[in-house]
């Protein structure tokens, strides 16, 4: 197979996973960025639960408002995804074909983060308009329009109203976030994966993609919610007072401000539901990953 060839089926084969995935979990996401933003700067406001906020949306926009913001997630992963894969893989081939051992973990971990930060800067507009169209919802709850009726509509209205670099608001968090995620998540799976075929605990099937995907999960969320919650909320504050006033200058500000309104133990809020999610989402993508590279003649990740 030619290397042109077996790239473009590396990116159709990743990103057809990825929407498979992220079609599977996005409920789950849609509670999460909901957690993360319940009781935003406020003291007073009654805790909320998964369970509480998925009754919620189910009585104010029926069973599909589950999946409100689903556009742009799908549209985001094309992207996302097929780049902090493939880049990921580049590298660790690049630095394994230098070297005479196999690559220690700490260089796994930093190869993650650097192709996931790369592939989240350009990918950062599509995860603006996701958080924004998921957070709407708590617009249809409090008796008020949401800003945004679907996908293009956002696009169109965040450009107007804050111009392009608009679509890069919270870039910075995120790309934060999507270096810490794609540090536990890759890094993890690759190396436990390969931990668990060269010790014959498993061979390369879906007991082994399962084990490597609930490790990678656990630590790409314990790494990552802080700046999954300051991503989120530096994202979902509009300019000029659309739904909410600017809370926040900058990443910092918001982190600052958060911990010193909500408390530390805010940085992990929608911690369950994220790992949740991310369990589920390897778990889907990854053995939908390795079917789809074996049935398209891919050796395996």
């Amino acid at each position: 197979m030619a290397a042109g060839e077996s790239d473009v089926r590396r990116i159709m084969v990743t990103s057809l996973s990825a929407m498979v995935a992220e079609t599977t979990t996005f409920p789950i996401d849609l509670l999460k960025t909901r957690l993360q933003l319940h009781g935003e700067s406020t003291q007073s406001v009654r805790p909320a639960s998964a369970y509480r906020i998925a009754v919620q949306i189910a009585r104010n926009d029926g069973v599909l408002g589950m999946y409100k913001g689903l556009s742009p997630a799908i549209f985001r992963h094309m992207f996302y995804t097929p780049i902090r894969i493939a880049g990921y893989e580049h590298l660790r081939n690049v630095f394994a074909q230098s070297s005479d051992r196999p690559l220690p973990f700490y260089s796994k971990a930093v190869i993650g983060g650097i192709s996931g930060a790369i592939a989240q800067v350009i990918a950062s507009p599509a995860d603006l308009i996701k958080v924004r169209m998921q957070a709407d919802g708590l617009m249809v709850s409090r008796g008020l329009q949401p800003r945004y009726s679907g996908l293009f509509d956002a696009l169109n209205k965040i450009i107007r109203a804050e111009g392009y670099l608009g679509l890069w608001k919270g870039v910075s968090a995120n790309v934060q976030r999507a270096f810490l995620v794609n540090m536990g998540e890759l890094a993890c799976y690759d190396h436990a994966k390969r931990f668990i075929i060269g010790n014959k605990i498993s061979n390369d099937n879906i007991y082994a993609h399962t084990l490597s995907s609930v490790m990678s999960g656990l630590a790409a969320t314990s790494l990552s919610c802080p700046a999954d919650v300051i991503k989120t909320r530096m994202m979902n504050q509009s300019a000029g007072g659309v739904i909410t006033n600017i809370k926040y200058r900058n990443s910092y500000d918001c982190l600052v401000k958060t911990v010193k309104v909500e408390g530390l133990r805010a940085l992990w809020k929608g911690f369950l539901p994220t790992w949740a999610r991310l369990g589920p989402w390897q778990f889907v993508f990854w053995v939908s990953y390795e079917k789809f590279r074996q049935i398209s003649g891919l050796q395996s990740f």
